[in-house]
C-alpha cells in the first residue's frame, strides 16, 4: 500500500536513510510490537517505535503510576499519579502519532497468559523488571518463534539482548544466559537506578527492534550488551545456547 502525503512527511528522515527507504518504512507500518512493561524501559522503546510508525503497539503492565516512577518514566507526569501506567501511556503514544495502532492491557504478563498476550507480534520487547516475567515472555517467545529484545537496568549499568531461538538452530534463548533466578535477585527498588540510563537502554530497545522490522544493519542476537554508566563504556558478550537449557535445550 503507498504512503499518504502525512507519512512521507512524517517519516521523511527514514525515508532518505538506505537501510530503511519506502520498504522498510512499509515493514514498520505492518509491523506489531509487543512491550512488556511501560516503565522506565518499556516507555522510552514504546515512544520511539511509535514515532517510527510501527503499525501495532500493544503494551501489558499491571501497575498504577506512583510519585517515585517519575525519576525515571518520563512518559509520565505528575497529574498522571493513581492512574493506570499502560493505558496511560498508550494515550500518549497516541497523541504522538494517530496513525499507529495502539493497544493498552491493565495486566501482569505470567506463564498462563503469556502465549495469548504474545500472539500475532511480530517482535516483542521485555522492559519488566522481574525474573519471573522474563522466564514468561521468554518461554513464549520460543515456542512461538517470535524475536524478543530484552533490556535490565540496575544502579549505574544497563544490558541487552536480542534472542531469537526459536528461530535460528543454535541461537540461544534467554534462559540459556539467566538458568534460574538468582538467589540475590537485585530490583531497582532495593538498589536503586539513575533515571537517564532507562532511556539509554530503552532507545536501545526500540533501535535493535526498527533494525530487525526493517532489516537494517546487524541485529544482536545471540549477544548481551553491556552498558557502564559510571565508566561511559560499553562491550558486547557472545552468548551460547545452553544444551540443558529447560526452554531451547
Amino acid at each position: 500500500m503507498a504512503m499518504e502525503d502525512e507519512e512521507i512527511e512524517r517519516y521523511a528522515r527514514h525515508l532518505v536513510l538506505k537501510e530503511i527507504g519506502g520498504a522498510g518504512q512499509q515493514r514498520l507500518r505492518a509491523a506489531s510490537a509487543v512491550i512488556i512493561g511501560a516503565g522506565g524501559l518499556g516507555g522510552p522503546a514504546a515512544l520511539y517505535l511509535a514515532a517510527a510508525g510501527t503499525g501495532t503497539i500493544t503494551l501489558i503492565d499491571p501497575d498504577t503510576v506512583s510519585l517515585d516512577n517519575l525519576q525515571r518514566q518520563i512518559q509520565f507526569a505528575t497529574t498522571d499519579i493513581g492512574l493506570p501506567k499502560a493505558q496511560t501511556a498508550g494515550a500518549g503514544l497516541a497523541r504522538l502519532n494517530p496513525l499507529v495502532n495502539v493497544r493498552a492491557v491493565q495486566a501482569a504478563l505470567t506463564a498462563e497468559n503469556a502465549a495469548s498476550v504474545i500472539a500475532g507480534a511480530d517482535i516483542v520487547l521485555d522492559g519488566c523488571d522481574n525474573f519471573e516475567t522474563r522466564f514468561a515472555v521468554n518461554a513464549a517467545c520460543h515456542a512461538r518463534g517470535i524475536p524478543l529484545v530484552s533490556g535490565a537496568v540496575g544502579r549505574w549499568t544497563g544490558q541487552l539482548g536480542v534472542f531469537t531461538s526459536g528461530l535460528r538452530d543454535g541461537s540461544p534463548c534467554y534462559q540459556c544466559f539467566v538458568p534460574a533466578i538468582p538467589p540475590d535477585a537485585e530490583t531497582c527498588e532495593r538498589v536503586g537506578v539513575v533515571g537517564a540510563l532507562t532511556g539509554v537502554i530503552g532507545s536501545m530497545m526500540a533501535l535493535e527492534t526498527i533494525k530487525w522490522i526493517t532489516r537494517a544493519g546487524e541485529p544482536l542476537t545471540g549477544r548481551l550488551m553491556i552498558h557502564d554508566g559510571l565508566a561511559a563504556t560499553s562491550r558486547t558478550l557472545t552468548l551460547r545456547r545452553d544444551p540443558a537449557c529447560p526452554v531451547c535445550g
